[in-house]
């Protein structure tokens, strides 16, 4: 566990899944403490699945819209966590220009899993599942969020 950065970056492939998710859980965790924003290297849609694994924890991700490297409104970030391999080059290359620390949290895409609902929803939480453990190992969270 380090210190607590003022602005976390997630990033993955289209900010649909596995970025939305993270940005999510982090901003509900702490933030209240840290600007937290996500994007993705292509344009994407915020996938229904996503939608409803987050639900069931109590956050609402309906506001969610994804959005590009190139749509964000502020570049200025303390540490980019990126989740695929592509994000994780976008990144690298962003850190030419902008000083802050990269990390990459490969984490598996549960759009690849095929099957019925139930089956996909599994896929998702233990996506979610994981995200929110590497965060509660990654970031102090002994402030918890205000009511």
């Amino acid at each position: 566990m380090r210190d607590l950065p003022d602005s976390v970056l997630f990033s993955c492939t289209h900010n649909s899944v596995r970025s939305a998710m993270a940005e999510g859980l982090l901003k509900y965790l702490l933030g209240h403490r840290l600007y937290v924003d996500s994007a993705g290297v292509r344009e994407g849609e915020i996938n229904g699945f996503v939608i409803a694994v987050m639900d069931e924890l109590g956050i609402d991700m309906t506001k969610h819209r994804a959005k590009t490297f190139d749509q964000l409104t502020d570049t200025s970030f303390d540490l980019i966590i990126t989740l695929s391999p592509e994000a994780q080059h976008r990144a690298v290359e962003m850190t030419r220009t902008m000083a802050c620390d990269v990390e990459f949290w490969p984490t598996f895409d549960p759009t690849l899993v095929e099957g019925t609902r139930e089956i996909q929803l599994d896929a998702f939480r233990q996506v979610r599942d994981d995200l929110l453990k590497k965060l509660k190992d990654r970031f102090p969270l002994d402030l918890k969020p205000v009511p």
